[in-house]
């Protein structure tokens, strides 16, 4: 009878070892769940959040407190397709892609031009869009092509492949941080010329009322695309394969009229994977 409270504490003992490996095995099971209800290692499941900029229409931009523009207008439709919700943020185009690799956001949309230099911060997806540099000038300027630059002080925003350019051409830009920067600089006539993004460039001179005028464009040599986190791989082929069913059901053809009317697109130029066709602006409306 002396054995039995031992006997009743081992039972107890080993109950409670079984107990705590069924809650261990429990927890292990919630984390695979977790696991398994975010493959794409977002920030938070079912949400992806997108680093963006807010003064660069008609490509990125806020409008009545909503990110707007192609690229941000594209990007909700192509994650619609892989069941994602998208949570733009804004921030400067400096510190994007760096801000995606380190997972600050999960993707970079801003128009990014693919470079070699870039692939060594973020992987980039299929390109969606092409485009074009724009060149300008207060209006009356003599300057009235990209050749004549040499000598002139040139604004463009830090770390674009616009900065790349005039960098590359020997014309020692000034460097500001946003888009409106770059603009304030030509209004202020501190600048001779801007090198942009043709379509914003374009909308800028729009705006300023005869104060601004496009003297150039040239066509730009990469495509832009989505930037992700280096190695996350998932989140990349997710985003492709959602950008080809835009691009299939007529999404893209719709935005690209919408936000790009009259601009021809080159004869070489096929967005996404290059396996699909984009509908005609006629059959897509």
């Amino acid at each position: 009878m002396r054995f039995l409270p031992a006997l009743s504490k081992v039972a107890a003992l080993g109950a409670a070892a079984v107990l705590a490996a069924t809650t261990l095995t429990a927890c292990g099971g919630d984390d695979s769940t977790a696991s398994a209800d975010n493959p794409y290692g977002l920030q938070q499941a079912g949400v992806l959040r997108a680093g963006t900029l807010t003064d660069a229409p008609p490509n990125v931009y806020l409008k009545d407190g909503r990110f707007t523009g192609f690229d941000n207008d594209l990007l909700t439709a192509v994650a619609g397709k892989i069941g994602l919700k998208v949570e733009f943020v804004g921030t400067d185009f400096s510190a994007l892609l760096s801000q995606v690799n380190n997972r600050k956001f999960d993707v970079g949309s801003s128009s990014i031009t693919i470079t070699e230099a870039r692939k060594k911060t973020v992987d980039f997806g299929n390109g969606y869009d092409f485009g074009y540099f724009g060149l300008d000038v207060p209006a009356g300027s003599p300057v009235t092509g990209f050749d004549q630059l040499a000598g002139k002080r040139v604004v463009v925003v830090q770390g674009t492949v616009q900065d790349d350019y005039a960098t590359g051409k020997g014309l020692d830009p000034v460097r500001v941080p946003d888009y409106n920067g770059a603009l304030n600089q030509l209004k202020a006539g501190t600048a001779d010329a801007w090198i942009a993004p043709a379509e914003i460039g374009e909308k800028s001179a729009a705006d300023s009322a005869g104060k601004i005028t496009v003297a150039a464009k040239e066509l730009s040599p990469a495509p832009t695309a989505y930037a992700v986190a280096k190695g996350n791989d998932k989140l990349r082929e997710a985003l492709n394969k959602g950008l080809d069913e835009v691009i299939a059901d007529g999404t893209w053809t719709k935005l690209q009229a919408q936000y790009y009317p009259g601009r021809p697109i080159p004869a070489d130029f096929k967005p996404g994977s290059g396996t699909v066709a984009a509908p005609s602006p006629s059959a897509a409306s």
